[in-house]
This record gives structure tokens, C-alpha cells and sequence, in this order.
């Protein structure tokens, strides 16, 4: 098996990464939003209220 970040050979203490780095890479990622799973489910209107702040704070 190899990392999935690096594709180095996977480290026992840290699989299914090589090393402690590519683990915090990853989560990193998945905290960052870079990774997200899709959803059927319709937006709401907090979620709209929620998502107009986001940008309005990004364009200050």
C-alpha cells in the first residue's frame, strides 16, 4: 500500500500514510474543506445565511 499523499510506502504507526507529516496533510485538508462528499440534500435557508457570511468576511 502506498500514501496516498505522497505515494511513498505506508508506515504501520501512521497507515495508511508513510509518515506523521503526510497524516497531518491530510487532515489539514479535510479541515481546510478541500475534501467534502456530496449531498442530495437541498440547501436550506441557514445554509444560504451561513454561506453569504463566509463571503462576505473572505471579501474583508
Amino acid at each position: 500500500m502506498t500514501c496516498p499523499i505522497c505515494n511513498k510506502d505506508t508506515d504501520d504507526r501512521y497507515r495508511p500514510f508513510c509518515s506523521k507529516r503526510c497524516a497531518d496533510v491530510d487532515l489539514a485538508k479535510w479541515l481546510g474543506g478541500q475534501y467534502a462528499f456530496p449531498s442530495q440534500d437541498p440547501l436550506d435557508e441557514e445554509d444560504f445565511d451561513e454561506i453569504a457570511q463566509s463571503v462576505t468576511r473572505r471579501d474583508h
